[in-house]
């Protein structure tokens, strides 16, 4: 081959790379692994290991929430809502996992009506979500969306008297997805929640993903300030002691920031 057309080639095939570089495949590169519904079949998020179930305006421990829950008789609450910005996970070599939503029920009983987003550590790498849940069935996940670290959400869940509607809106990637569900069985609407979670995953609580620190805030039931109802606060903790694994601060406004502290 020629000097000459050696240069040729050596242009070509940087042309070629500076072309490639550009390209929405390698450029996708950039964006964090997303929720799958083969992981997020595998998910739930009921409750694990509450204690002094029947307190009101209290500091209560669960192994797997971490938040405020507001309680009543049967039909206190329709509508539950709350806005955070999805944390960027810390992640090591661990599986880790993490979620954030809304929900009605739950607290007292069986039923669960929910949605949110996830941050978890799948093989060493972050990956992130957005989901529906209605109990006993297990999370769905939103499909053809994207979720990043840093994106503005806001999750409502509201009962219209026959149905209960979903809605989780993501502001920073701007898409808006909404589920209507006739509920679980036997729902009672008894109470309002705004958690971070240790989800169950595979029928076990899953270690909890560093998600270092989540500010929920616009945080209502039936249109008022969450605090107005004098929440439960839930310190989620470990099984085996009472050592914290994720600290609610103090509500006001309908504001308050849920703090990582270990696995």
């Amino acid at each position: 081959m020629s000097p000459r057309s050696s240069a040729g080639f050596v242009l070509v095939t940087a042309a070629a790379l500076t072309a490639a570089l550009a390209t929405p495949s390698l450029a996708a590169s950039n964006t964090p692994a997303q929720l799958t519904q083969a992981i997020a079949s595998h998910e739930s998020h009921t409750l694990h290991g509450l204690a002094r179930p029947g307190k009101v305006n209290a500091t209560v421990s669960s192994t797997n929430w971490s938040g405020y829950a507001a309680t009543g008789s049967t039909g206190a609450y329709t509508s539950v809502t709350s806005a955070w910005t999805q944390p960027t996970v810390t992640c090591s070599s661990a599986t880790t996992y993490s979620s954030f939503w809304v929900g009605l029920d739950g607290y007292s009983n069986s039923a669960l009506e929910q949605t949110g987003t996830e941050a978890d550590c799948i093989g060493g790498k972050a990956t992130y979500g957005a989901w529906w849940e209605v109990l006993p069935a297990s999370e769905s996940a939103y499909s053809g969306v994207t979720v990043k670290g840093g994106d503005k959400f806001t999750a409502t869940v509201t009962y219209t008297g026959s149905t209960f509607t979903m809605t989780l809106a993501d502001s920073t990637e701007g898409w808006t997805k909404t589920t209507t569900h006739a509920g679980s069985s036997g729902f009672k609407n008894a109470s309002a929640e705004v958690v971070a979670e240790a989800p169950e995953v595979g029928g076990s609580v899953a270690s909890l993903a560093n998600f270092g620190t989540v500010t929920f805030t616009g945080a209502k039931a039936d249109g008022s300030n969450l605090d107005t109802f004098s929440p439960n606060e839930i310190v989620m903790t470990k099984s085996s002691s009472s050592a914290v694994r994720a600290q609610p601060g103090s509500i006001s406004g309908g504001s308050f920031a849920d703090v990582w502290k270990a696995s």
